[in-house]
């Protein structure tokens, strides 16, 4: 996984209605860039239903969210019109950023072991350097924890 005081890397991926965004359209602003196993699964939705709920307290810091997932557009599409998700949704079937960020990785579930999205924030400030590393987030505070560390500055 990528460290703070790296240069994040540029990706170029779809977001939820097919267009093409990239990091550097971002240059001049902060990013949180929030990376996630799978749309419409119980701790994504709530992860990413409390980005929605704090969005505007992220625009007041001028601070652009953006969420990635392996997942379609056509998923990312459903998921941010069912719960109403106001936020860049970033579609990344080939896993370009996600392995550029390092967080592909490999995960046990009830003594299985298998790839997939570690759940992993970066802060990303006005440069394109990366700020703060959060890896292994809860779903439930992700949001909040951001928040509070953008109001300590």
């Amino acid at each position: 996984m990528l460290e703070a005081g790296t240069k994040a890397p540029e990706f170029t991926l779809s977001d939820k209605a097919g267009d093409p965004v990239s990091l550097s359209d971002f240059v001049g602003k902060r990013v949180v860039l929030y990376f996630y196993p799978r749309d419409n699964t119980p701790g994504c939705t709530r992860q990413a239903c409390a980005f929605a709920e704090a969005y505007e307290e992220f625009k007041a810091f001028n601070v652009v969210v953006i969420g990635v997932s392996k997942d379609s557009v056509a998923s990312h599409q459903k998921f941010a019109e069912k719960h109403d998700l106001p936020f860049i949704l970033l579609s990344d079937p080939e896993l370009t950023a996600i392995q550029a960020y390092g967080v592909w990785q490999e995960k046990k579930n009830y003594g299985k072991v298998s790839m997939g999205v570690a759940r992993s924030t970066f802060i990303i400030d006005e440069n394109g350097m990366i700020e703060k590393v959060m890896p292994k987030v809860k779903p439930d505070t992700n949001a909040a924890d951001i928040l509070s560390y953008l109001n300590a500055e």
